[in-house]
């Protein structure tokens, strides 16, 4: 035993020495693990466990059969059997495709759809910097400097999955399911944009770590008009950008074509984008939005609830010291209360998100509209002008 542990500290020391002299090396190797990590917890919750939450929580609030009692073969598990199920039934599904379709446009559209939301999370932090031997790394596959930016490019790209679905099908009612699509996505990305530009206006940043570290390093008490509050509390963008929380929330449940805005899904309707697809191609585009509920979750979080920020925690050079409430823990404590307090409002916004596709009935194309032109841009606009009339003046 005490040789393998001399061999263990001899493998460490050569791998740290060798590492040291190849700081290139350093980063490849931290560029793998975040990567393998950022898409292992993409792929479980978009293409699994957003699954399962879904029938489950439908059933419990609905009272249905389904996931909440039925068994295989006596198996429940929680009805985890029935994930296990779908995925059986769309590989062995026929691929179906129209006789009149563009073949290859056809399978393009619903890889496109998934691989576009898959690759905004490459900008989404999952934390701050750490220093490994003398390098900082940051927590984040690319740390672009403008991450909200190519956030918005990669869901803007994504439309066009939809779209193309719609229009390659040969079906005029996937052709009208596409257009409800477009419409509804193009208009709801205007108002989710200006809405962002009123915390932009505040943070002076269009980098998503730097919006983080702006929450956190400020206080509501340094607000003129709020120095009575506790400094611990946070300056997030949810008190500074109230009406903006509120217009972005409902806007990219609007994007993400969930109900009650699922209208270019209107099966009762029988239109959709998608209703010429069958098996993993159709499986595709559920995971998609699955994804994309992870994805504006996780921004929503980052932009307004100060990402992994906690009221209260304050972590110093890493290793080093930690403090909760101006009272020393151990700082491995603090990382963990960190990324517990990230992963919690995720989860709670993944669950809202779930709580609202179970209690709306979906609205009217026309309502749909009008909400998004002539109520919601409003005041969006006006919000902006009041942000920015502020941010001159204070």
């Amino acid at each position: 035993m005490e040789y393998l542990e001399f061999l263990a500290a001899k493998y460490r020391d050569i791998s740290a020495a060798f590492l040291t002299a190849h700081p290139a090396w350093l980063f490849i190797i931290a560029d793998v693990l975040k990567t393998v990590a950022m898409m292992s917890v993409v792929m479980l919750i978009g293409g699994l466990i957003l699954s399962w939450v879904e029938r489950k929580q439908s059933a419990i609030m609905q009272d249905r059969i389904g996931a909440n009692r039925a068994d295989i073969l006596g198996i429940r598990l929680l009805g985890v059997v029935h994930n296990l199920a779908d995925a059986a039934k769309g590989i062995l599904k026929e691929d179906f495709i129209p006789p009149k379709a563009n073949p290859f446009l056809h399978t393009l559209a619903p890889f496109l759809a998934v691989s576009t939301a898959v690759v905004a999370f490459a900008v989404l932090p999952f934390g701050g910097d750490v220093t490994v031997l003398g390098q900082v790394i940051p927590l984040t596959i690319a740390p672009l400097p403008v991450g909200l930016f190519f956030v918005w490019a990669m869901m803007g790209i994504g439309v066009y999955g939809v779209i193309l679905a719609g229009y390659v099908s040969n079906n005029k009612y996937s052709t009208l399911g596409a257009l409800r699509a477009s419409a509804q996505v193009i208009s709801y990305e205007v108002v989710s944009g200006l809405t962002v530009l009123g915390a932009l206006l505040i943070y002076q940043t269009v980098d998503l770590r730097q919006m983080v570290a702006w929450q956190g390093g400020h206080s509501l008490s340094q607000i003129p008009g709020l120095h009575w509050l506790p400094g611990w509390l946070p300056a997030w963008g949810v008190f500074l950008q109230p009406v903006g929380f509120i217009l972005f929330f409902v806007a990219t449940i609007v994007e993400m074509k969930r109900i009650p805005f699922d209208l270019p899904e209107g099966e009762s309707e029988i239109i959709g984008y998608n209703i010429e697809y069958s098996g993993m191609k159709f499986m595709l585009f559920m995971m998609s939005e699955f994804v994309e509920s992870l994805l504006f979750a996780w921004v929503i979080v980052l932009i307004f609830f100060g990402g992994w920020d906690l009221p209260g925690l304050k972590l110093g050079a890493f290793g080093v010291d930690a403090s909760l409430f101006s009272h020393a823990i151990p700082y491995a404590i603090g990382v963990g209360l960190a990324a517990a307090s990230m992963a919690l409002k995720i989860v709670f916004f993944l669950w809202l998100q779930m709580l609202i596709r179970w209690s709306l009935p979906r609205v009217r194309y026309d309502q749909l509209m009008n909400l998004g032109w002539k109520i919601m841009l409003p005041i969006a606009l006006v919000n902006l002008v009041i942000t920015a009339a502020l941010a001159l003046l204070v």
